[in-house]
């Protein structure tokens, strides 16, 4: 607990509230939990106290990421009053929880009656110092330090809420001025983000305050008292100077002592040159920014909307014409990259990205002056070979979308790539375990854990040595209408169980040998690029996104496998078929760069190595 130190004036004697009862409430809010807080970690940890009725984390709806919070509902209310007097802010995977209970009526959560805001923190406070310092004033249903996310540390402020407004001003009244571990600390009511905004706006039109920028270096607080005095009585007047006194920084501060003076001094000052104030820019006087004196973090704040509002009009400006080109050629140049776009209309801008030493770094934009130019353009242009590489062109997005596409799209393929490792037998005797989804639909996102019910995702043990019906055999994966290489089998040759009787074509009397029988399987690589070529078996020739067009949707996925097993095989022999069989679940467009990419396939690679090692480990 830290240490107190009364003010010059001590308050009277401190009165705590009179507590009331817990409510009859059987569920928790846990909050404050790490993103790697699954339900069944809740689960151990909560039904040591009592027996638990369900568990929810709660989830982002389309990345099924952790929000940081859950609900746990026990079966008897005093289980739940237990865990709450007992376990809050024990740490879950080293992080402190944060406990209450459920208030399911959203009013109660927002009226804010009860909330205080306390700042001036020192650093060793955490949450339990806070909670047994301010717990004497009445019941505290919530109590949290705002700590940084990196590292960890407080941040020097913190809320509570109590049970009852009471508690609350009694503990504004006795705290607020008070030293805790050497800091004077303020304690006020909580104000909502709405009402910091209107006391914000009201601020605005009553400032005595003011700012001014673009002042001459030689200027002295003389000159500016003489220009702003004659809007009203001035109780203050500041130019901030160098170090030595020399010359100042180019800007100053003027209090008045009413408001209507500065809004005076503003509209006549700002945004104008004046004569003996403003200094010189080529030749020329500059114009003065005289406005209300902020501070940085407000200052801040108003630079973010401005900035918020620019990128918001120029997207809306460049929506639907801007288009995003990747996978160019180290060669191409702005010039070219226009010239390739110019036969669908008129280009307002074409542009290579380059990294600081002047290197393409593989992608670029094209803006056009219309919808259907840029439509046609992305139609016409995707997958058109350019010098020597397939173009990907698509409509350019922000990048708060992009992100959350690519997310949900990561999510959809580790979902299909963790489906295709808990196809495989199970070993016998393993007890079903609770596994939560990567990825769910909208509707699946309130799922809950429901102790001792089997989970639509849970897997299914089946005996020993047998296999369940309609899962695929070990080894190299089927897609559908698609028939594996016939020399592979759980990555190894296919032995025949006895000698083959050679059929002979009838022109040359020659034995036909089956295609893919007993053959080296041929692997693509690059032509050209960055990285280094892959060595391809047997001399075979580089698949090429020509040579995937002519064949069918089986028939590409058939080449494409033929020339990645044998790469992932030189790494990992036992798991190469399974591996092959997860990344042609990617598209073909992906599958040619894992090709052209020897660092690509490798992540690629250790991505299902990983997602089948979980997988192992949770049958364990």
């Amino acid at each position: 607990m830290p240490t107190t130190t009364p003010p010059t004036n001590p308050p009277a004697t401190m009165v705590p509230a009179p507590a009331t009862g817990p409510p009859a409430n059987a569920s928790l809010y846990v909050g404050d939990i790490g993103n790697d807080v699954t339900e069944a970690m809740l689960f151990e940890k909560f039904n040591a106290v009592g027996q638990v009725a369900s568990i929810r984390v709660c989830r982002d709806a389309i990345t099924r990421r952790s929000l940081g919070y859950a609900y746990v509902n026990f079966v008897n209310p005093a289980d739940a009053t237990a865990a709450l007097e007992t376990m809050n802010y024990d740490p879950i995977q080293g992080v402190p929880c944060r406990i209450m209970y459920s208030q399911r009526d959203p009013s109660m959560r927002r009226s804010g009656v009860g909330n205080i805001f306390i700042k001036n923190l020192d650093k060793s406070i955490d949450h339990q110092a806070l909670y047994d310092t301010f717990k004497q004033f009445g019941k505290i249903l919530s109590c949290k330090v705002v700590v940084d996310h990196n590292s960890g540390e407080s941040r020097g402020f913190g809320f509570i809420h109590f049970e009852t407004q009471i508690a609350a001003d009694t503990a504004i009244e006795k705290v607020n001025g008070m030293v805790l571990n050497e800091n004077q600390v303020y304690v006020g009511p909580f104000k909502s983000k709405g009402d910091r905004v209107d006391e914000m706006g009201k601020l605005e039109k009553e400032y005595t305050n003011l700012f001014i920028k673009n002042l001459k270096d030689d200027v002295t607080e003389e000159e500016l008292d003489a220009k702003f005095s004659v809007f009203g009585k001035i109780t203050s007047r500041k130019v901030m100077g160098a170090e030595d006194g020399t010359k100042s920084k180019g800007f100053g501060f003027v209090a008045y002592e009413d408001p209507e003076s500065a809004r005076g001094a503003v509209e006549a000052f700002n945004e104008k040159p004046v004569e003996g104030l403003s200094k010189m820019i080529n030749g020329e006087l500059a114009t003065l920014f005289v406005g209300r004196a902020q501070k940085k973090a407000e200052r801040q704040q108003t630079l973010r909307s401005s900035y918020e509002k620019r990128r918001v009009e120029n997207q809306n400006r460049y929506k639907g014409v801007n288009l995003y080109v990747k996978n160019l050629d180290d060669s191409i140049t702005d010039d070219q990259l226009r010239e390739a776009f110019t036969d669908f209309g008129t280009i307002t801008s074409a542009k290579v990205m380059r990294d600081d030493k002047q290197s393409n770094k593989g992608f670029g934009f094209v803006c056009f002056t219309s919808q259907d130019e840029a439509t046609k353009a992305v139609t016409e242009m995707n997958g058109k070979i350019l010098v020597s590489k397939p173009l990907y062109v698509a409509l350019a997005q922000r990048k708060e979308e992009r992100k959350q596409q690519l997310a949900l799209q990561h999510n959809q393929r580790l979902q299909n790539l963790r489906m295709q490792a808990g196809m495989y037998q199970q070993p016998a005797g393993l007890q079903p375990m609770y596994m939560p989804q990567v990825m769910a639909a909208p509707q699946q996102a309130q799922q809950r854990y429901y102790p001792g019910v089997r989970g639509p995702n849970q897997y299914m043990a089946g005996p020993q040595g047998q296999r369940m019906v309609g899962l695929p055999q070990q080894g190299y994966n089927r897609m559908p209408g698609m028939q594996p290489p016939r020399a592979v089998r759980n990555g190894q040759p296919r032995q025949p169980k006895r000698a083959p009787n050679p059929q002979f074509n009838n022109n040359n009397q020659q034995p036909r040998q089956r295609v893919g029988q007993n053959m080296p399987m041929p692997v693509g690589g690059p032509q050209g690029g960055n990285n280094a070529p892959m060595q391809q078996p047997g001399g075979a020739q580089p698949l090429t996104a020509s040579a995937l067009a002519s064949a069918s949707e089986a028939e590409q996925k058939q080449m494409l496998g033929e020339r990645l097993f044998p790469l992932i095989q030189q790494t990992h022999s036992d798991l190469a078929g399974k591996i092959t069989g997860m990344l042609l679940e990617m598209d073909n467009s992906e599958l040619l760069h894992l090709l052209e990419d020897v660092n690509a396939l490798k992540l690629k690679v250790e991505e299902a190595v990983k997602v089948l090692d979980e997988h192992n480990r949770a049958q364990q």
